[in-house]
């Protein structure tokens, strides 16, 4: 996979761009509707500062329960109610039985996908960020889980590979001029997961998102399937990449399918860049739609 780090602010992001370099492991504004994947002891307590996404969900010092209607830098869920609905917290325990996507939808997408990608690990993931696919209508919510999956497709070989295949590349992802440098060795942040996360300093900024240590640990990602796949939600829903938007934003705020494309690789296939890398995804997209019974939207290509 073509991997590049992105310049200013978006530094720390470096994805997959073709599905053909990875081996086979051996092992917004729309108001979001919650998914009641957590008991309420287990949402996160809110914190002054910590950036948040549509659709979050976290514990107040009051004790109420409060979900980002908007992105925000940490503002006070209170104060800013632009920002911020209270939230009935009523989930019965782990699990994300309100997944958009059912296993045997999941098994119908992916019928040759490698046995460390399950199901399990993908909806365990989910609470990590849940306004993924629960955000805006019904149509919305299956339109944004079958971007999400048609590009994990695109990217990975219909889920077949978890690491980056060219070895000769896995030293190449070391950015020495990080503070941290790379303390799991030189070759260590070669891509990994749905979305072939790459560098040293998209590990850190994962990691720290995610409270894990993949900067220290970065094999996490390719043995601990709920990790990768949460490596995959993490810029998905929080990171611009080559675009102007999430992958998030872009599918709950109707900029379409294409902006997701260009998040992920932008020029290298969008704007004439690689019209048939573009089309492959357009089409895990439009049979990941059918599948789920909805439709595609507009604005498919980029």
């Amino acid at each position: 996979m073509l991997k590049r780090r992105v310049t200013g602010l978006l530094a720390a992001l470096a994805v997959a761009g073709t599905m053909a370099v990875a081996l086979p492991a051996s092992a917004s504004t729309a108001s979001a509707a919650p998914r009641q994947a957590l008991s309420c002891g287990n949402y996160p307590d809110w914190v002054a500062g910590r950036s948040y996404v549509t659709g979050d969900i976290v514990r107040y010092s009051n004790g109420q329960y409060y979900q980002a209607s908007h992105d925000n830098p940490g503002y006070d869920p209170t104060i800013s109610t632009w920002y911020w609905d209270p939230y009935s917290c009523s989930g019965s325990g782990p699990g994300t039985s309100g997944f958009v996507v059912s296993e045997a939808q999941f098994n119908q997408m992916f019928p040759n996908r490698n046995p460390f990608y399950t199901y399990s690990g993908l909806t365990a993931a989910l609470s990590a960020y849940p306004g993924f696919a629960t955000t805006g209508s019904d149509t919305v919510q299956r339109q944004e889980a079958a971007a999400f999956l048609a590009n994990v497709a695109h990217e990975t070989g219909g889920l077949q590979y978890v690491v980056e295949q060219n070895t000769a590349n896995y030293s190449h992802y070391c950015d020495y001029s990080q503070p941290y440098g790379c303390p799991a060795g030189q070759s260590a942040y070669y891509g990994r997961g749905p979305l072939q996360l790459s560098w040293n300093f998209n590990y850190k900024a994962a990691g720290d998102a995610l409270g894990i240590d993949l900067l220290d640990n970065p094999y996490l990602v390719q043995n601990d399937s709920a990790v990768a796949w949460q490596t995959a939600l993490w810029f998905w829903d929080t990171q611009n990449g080559a675009g102007s938007m999430t992958a998030h934003n872009a599918m709950v705020n109707g900029a379409g399918f294409g902006e997701t494309i260009r998040s992920i690789n932008g020029s290298v296939e969008c704007n004439g860049g690689n019209p048939a890398e573009v089309q492959d995804r357009i089409n895990y997209y439009q049979s990941f739609t059918q599948i789920l019974g909805t439709t595609t939207g507009g604005n498919l290509g980029c």
